[in-house]
């Protein structure tokens, strides 16, 4: 290890994070191919999943959790014209339709119930005994219908030599994709996509934030959000598209933000939090990068790679060692409450050395 000068800054980056892009960019094309063709099956045998498309890394579908843990959303159709519902006593179920005499537990801040008459337009299947209980559509049912399909496709589309489903112990649709490179671990999660519509529980932008702009405030906001199935009662708020919004553009005004996030992120994965599933994913920093940007809004403030950089560490310390990461647009959320807190210290502590002696892993 070296000290933390700009030529170690600009080595690293050109030897470490510009080959991680390199190799994460071709996995993805491999995984996308696959995986395009694995859901074009699915949407031929069930209209209402969508076949992905095969557009790279920005593929607003994919997220690179880590370089070897991918989570692809499946974008239902038959669904349009999404208005918000008032709050009311909801049921629970067992999947098999048999009412349950107690919730399970309410949904959290980033979750909430789905109803099919919140949908102006609507497939006739939607209101299927399959996927629907008294007006509700079940997460853990739909994905039972998905899995049940991808299952299916596999062997339709002889991928069985690429793509082997995973066990789980919920009903999530985990499969691992064979690449000439390396095995993936992928999450397939159907997806509601609700454009031009903003839910009121995501209140945001805070009061007096300079970042960002008002005029890209709307924009982003006029992107709307989605509601993933991944749980069996509770659809979980997404906000992929505004957060790809939030990253594009975000130095113009000739900062280094995103510098810094991608030098972080690498350090994270070669050093910090290792592994194939690591504690924290490069969605945890996304949120950092978030609320670092927001507290530090002005150009000045990213004019100097170094103090923007430790800034950045210095905040995902903190979240680490208190456990405690809110999610941006929605604050209630703590991203890090069902993390293993042991995982979490021994992160803390290498981030903690770290801070005490500034040095990037340039081996």
């Amino acid at each position: 290890m070296k000290p933390f000068t700009e030529e170690d800054v600009e080595f690293y980056i050109q030897n470490k994070v510009e080959r991680r892009h390199h190799v994460v960019s071709k996995t993805v094309d491999e995984v996308q191919k696959i995986i395009q063709q694995l859901t074009s099956e699915i949407s031929y045998r069930d209209t209402r999943f969508q076949a992905i498309s095969n557009s790279g890394v920005h593929n607003e579908n994919f997220r690179v959790l880590a370089p070897s843990h991918f989570l692809i959303t499946i974008p239902l159709r038959g669904l349009t014209g999404y208005r918000e519902r008032q709050v009311r006593h909801w049921r629970y179920y067992s999947v098999h339709g048999a009412k349950l005499l107690s919730p399970v537990r309410d949904p959290e801040e980033l979750q909430q119930w789905l109803e099919v008459e919140q949908f102006s337009k609507s497939l006739q299947q939607w209101h299927e005994t399959e996927v629907n209980i008294e007006g509700d559509l079940v997460p853990a049912k739909v994905l039972a219908i998905f899995r049940e399909l991808t299952e299916k496709s596999i062997t339709s589309c002889n991928l069985s030599s690429k793509v082997s489903i995973l066990e789980s112990f919920s009903s999530v649709v985990r499969v691992a994709v064979e690449t000439p490179d390396s095995q993936v671990e992928v999450e397939l999660v159907p997806t509601v996509e609700i454009p031009t519509c903003w839910p009121e529980r995501a209140r945001w932008p805070r009061c007096f934030k300079r970042w960002p702009p008002q005029e890209k405030v709307q924009c982003i906001k006029s992107f709307g959000f989605n509601l993933l199935a991944r749980s069996n009662y509770h659809w979980q708020l997404d906000f992929s598209r505004a957060e790809c919004m939030l990253i594009e553009g975000l130095d113009e005004d000739g900062g280094c933000r995103m510098k810094c996030f991608r030098v972080m992120r690498q350090m994270k994965e070669d050093v910090w939090c290792t592994g194939n599933k690591p504690i924290l994913t490069t969605y945890h920093l996304q949120m950092v990068l978030f609320w670092t940007c927001e507290k530090y809004p002005h150009a000045k403030d990213w004019r100097c790679f170094r103090e923007g950089f430790l800034r950045m560490v210095k905040k995902l310390h903190k979240c680490v060692s208190q456990h405690f990461l809110k999610h941006y647009f929605i604050r209630g959320t703590n991203l890090l409450k069902y993390a293993n807190t042991s995982d979490l210290d021994l992160v803390a502590g290498k981030l903690a050395g770290f801070l005490e002696n500034p040095v990037l892993c340039l081996d």
